[in-house]
């Protein structure tokens, strides 16, 4: 791992949630000046190589930010020692990294919402099989939790 920090944020197919706390989490890092590596993927393959979801893809760009270069990537072992933090967006998928995690790896491995104060144990909730409201509400939360991400990495 380098000295660089680097964070992936984690969701079940990466078109949704995660490339959305991907793009949350750029725009805080740039906010405040934090030069990290960033990145997200999905503990499965259904959609490797896909861009996000059209409704993440309206989201995010409501907001200024164009995230349809994105494309879909399954996590893997070596990315628990590429990354110093693997960011999962709910409680199944902090579940599966934990088993995928090699022993030893040095990447710290938590839910986005446990860096928000008074939230530590909620997960994100999956917009997918929803409407364009569920986007929004996503777009809430993981802006959120990116923002204290960004501030706790900033040692702020």
């Amino acid at each position: 791992m380098s000295q660089q920090p680097a964070v992936l944020f984690v969701c079940l197919g990466n078109i949704c949630r995660s490339p959305l706390a991907e793009a949350a989490f750029r725009a805080a890092a740039e906010r405040i000046g934090l030069d990290v590596a960033i990145d997200s993927a999905g503990t499965g393959d259904w959609h490797v190589g896909e861009p996000p979801d059209r409704r993440a893809q309206a989201v995010a760009g409501r907001y200024g930010i164009d995230i349809g270069h994105c494309r879909a990537r399954q996590v893997t072992r070596e990315d628990f020692s590429r990354f110093s933090h693997v960011v999962a967006l709910d409680g199944a998928v902090l579940a599966s990294l934990l088993r995928l995690r090699p022993a030893g790896a040095p990447a710290e491995v938590k839910l986005l919402l446990d860096y928000v104060d008074g939230r530590a144990g909620e997960g994100v909730a999956d917009p997918y099989y929803g409407g364009e409201d569920g986007f929004e509400i996503t777009w809430a939360d993981v802006s959120s939790g990116a923002a204290a991400l960004a501030r706790r990495i900033a040692g702020a």
